[in-house]
């Protein structure tokens, strides 16, 4: 059995701040204008950008910061942080009185790892709780779940960047950041054909919402609502009947709902 209960929660709505889930890829100049847009860094504050996904930290901050220099916006830090040293309180709250929370692409375990349950942790909700913007992309979409997809199967230790199945007790799921409580996010959705690694994920935790976003496309999260933006498209797969069969570790299940959404559609996140 996996070792994490999922709890179906509700997305809190005490948050002030958005969040900008990127599904990877490239990010067009629709994607990185509504960052600066909603977080009003062309007027006001700072930014940080958070690399402790990646094994390359210094030039991951310096891609991630570089679309913001050309589109004006300088104002943007890198903060590295590694697993077992100690926290600068000045540091944390630099991330806690930031505009924008940037967090880059990469493995998402390896930033869980140093950022679980530590002030830096706390202090990225608390700045999405009094108004900022938690933005991520690839890896930085993936933690922004309580319920973590963390890209491993279970059953098949060697990585692939897809499922080739639909078994029970494949997918590990971990804890992330909690900013979304009732969903899980993959990423890289459609160019990399992960609906086995959603599907799988719905019918083993029938309570959440599996949101799937493409390369070079976000969603916006405002409370309860997501609005899509970028270059593709979001697909979003629900199990309202919380229906699950298995036979032999094989999974079925009936009155999946699958919905596809295009840049400028809403959909609830509940």
């Amino acid at each position: 059995m996996l070792g994490i209960a999922v709890v179906a929660c509700k997305q809190q709505p005490a948050h002030k701040g958005k969040l900008i889930i990127i599904g990877g890829g490239s990010r067009p100049e629709s994607i990185i204008s509504r960052i600066i847009d909603e977080s009003g860094l062309k007027t006001r504050g700072y930014g940080v950008v958070l690399p402790m996904s990646s094994s390359t930290p210094d030039s991951s901050v310096y891609y991630a910061a570089e679309p913001f220099r050309k589109a004006g916006v300088t104002t943007l830090v890198g903060l590295h942080f590694k697993q077992g040293e100690p926290i600068d309180s000045k540091r944390i709250d630099s991330i806690r009185n930031a505009r924008l929370i940037y967090i880059t692409g990469g493995d998402q375990n390896l930033f869980m790892d140093v950022a679980a349950g530590t002030p830096i942790e706390t202090a990225i909700a608390d700045a999405y709780h009094n108004g900022s913007v938690v933005a991520g992309t690839s890896a930085g979409a993936a933690v922004m779940c309580r319920q973590m997809i963390t890209g491993n199967a279970l059953r098949y230790p060697e990585y692939e960047s897809t499922f080739s199945t639909l078994e029970t007790n494949n997918l590990e799921i971990k804890p992330g950041l909690g900013l979304m409580t009732n969903v899980l996010i993959d990423q890289h959705f459609l160019i990399r054909s992960r609906y086995n690694r959603l599907l799988t994920g719905v019918i083993d935790f029938p309570t959440m919402k599996g949101i799937g976003i493409d390369e070079s496309t976000a969603i916006v999260v405002s409370g309860d609502e997501a609005e899509v933006i970028g270059e593709s498209q979001v697909v979003v797969v629900t199990n309202p009947k919380e229906s699950k069969r298995e036979m032999g570790g094989k999974l079925a299940a009936t009155g999946l709902t699958l919905t596809i959404y295009l840049p400028g559609d809403k959909f609830s996140t509940k």
